[in-house]
């Protein structure tokens, strides 16, 4: 927590990062290159509020005390105030593995799996295997968005509630995702690597967490099962966090093992967190068109929309009948955020301060003579 709001007559300033799964954003499309701009924006607030797509980085992370990991539907369901996120110590993870993961393949990722437990001290319980292959499908919109399908919804859902049966408080998935062998595929997965193009599983992932989520009502990540891939010297920065390993588990351990849980009105506590006490949102400003940031957009919330994050959409919130404050960059978006904080108008910060005018409603103007200015 900062202290500059830790006096009496404070509330904490909370903000909200998202970075929409799987639409080739520039900041955040690929391999946790989002999570620099959430530890800038996470030290001028008192509490960020963000989602796995923007804190994993595979087998990269930064544990951000004042952050809360929220993966897409809960996010979307507190932002439209139907949940709460209610903040905890330490959770009991389970761990699903899809069967269709090869036994060496399984067994790597059990390795990552233990290693949390002993190297960073999580609670894990025993893990749980479907008892049928997931059978995740990939799939490309026309906007170069991506998305996918489960053949087996029901089994991931039934692994899932023996995980919490047997004790867990927050559900790791790792499903085995289909290695590219189309020619389209390949292509696009070596311009990802690039860093020029869309991450081709991202979407299915998100297919995967919201079901759980939707069902149980309780924190869930995914992480991908790949084949490794032959060294290429030439991958991006970018997305070159997703080539130092077998797996892309342990970032997703260690952000559900902190991850709020989800709350309803009626079972409302003391320190649980609402959308109305949500002071600001930063989001890419051609992808305004996500649950949280409409729902949010219609509060006292600010929304702040960054040019330069760019993705393959073109939904900008004034299209859909918002106002958003638009900035060029991250940079200038925490500048915009500790303005707000401070309760300071950023145009105090600029040469020229405009001078005050008389408000003139629309029914006033129609009643004033014509020369009136």
């Amino acid at each position: 927590m900062m202290s500059g709001f830790s006096g009496h007559g404070f509330r904490p300033y909370t903000a909200v990062m998202v970075v929409p799964t799987g639409v080739g954003a520039a900041i955040g499309g690929y391999a946790g290159d989002a999570l620099p701009a959430a530890r800038v924006v996470a030290s001028v607030v008192d509490r960020l509020i963000t989602h796995p797509n923007v804190m994993n980085g595979a087998q990269l992370y930064w544990p951000l005390p004042n952050a809360l990991y929220v993966e897409g539907y809960g996010l979307d369901q507190f932002a439209a105030g139907r949940w709460g996120l209610r903040p905890v110590h330490r959770n009991r993870i389970g761990l699903v593995l899809d069967a269709a993961i090869e036994d060496d393949l399984r067994g790597r990722h059990i390795q990552a799996a233990e290693a949390t437990r002993a190297t960073l001290g999580l609670d894990l319980r025993d893990y749980v295997i479907t008892d049928a292959p997931l059978g995740v499908t990939l799939r490309q919109a026309e906007s170069g968005a991506t998305w996918g399908t489960l053949e087996r919804p029901d089994s991931l859902l039934r692994a899932a509630e023996k995980a919490i049966a047997a004790g867990a408080d927050a559900i790791a998935v790792v499903a085995r995702f289909p290695d590219d062998e189309d020619e389209a595929d390949v292509e696009t997965l070596q311009n990802y690597r690039l860093g020029q193009g869309v991450d081709l599983v991202a979407g299915a992932e998100a297919v995967i967490s919201h079901l759980v989520v939707r069902r149980f009502g309780v924190p869930c990540a995914h992480a991908p099962a790949l084949s490794p891939l032959p060294l290429d010297p030439l991958v991006s920065p970018k997305a070159a966090a997703e080539e130092i390993g077998y797996t892309f588990l342990p970032c997703v351990l260690a952000g559900l093992s902190r991850a709020p849980q989800f709350v309803t009105r009626g079972d409302r506590g003391a320190g649980d967190m609402w959308a109305d006490q949500v002071d600001a949102i930063v989001v890419p400003a051609s992808a305004c068109g996500g649950g949280a940031v409409l729902s949010l957009s219609r509060t006292h919330t600010l929304v702040i929309a960054v040019a330069d994050n760019t993705t393959t959409l073109n939904v900008p919130l004034t299209a859909l009948g918002g106002s958003p404050v638009t900035v060029a960059s991250y940079l200038e978006a925490v500048g915009v955020i500790a303005a707000h904080r401070a309760g300071v108008h950023p145009q105090a910060l600029t040469p020229q301060v405009p001078h005050l005018a008389p408000w003139i409603t629309p029914r006033t103007a129609s009643v004033l003579p014509q020369n009136t200015p």
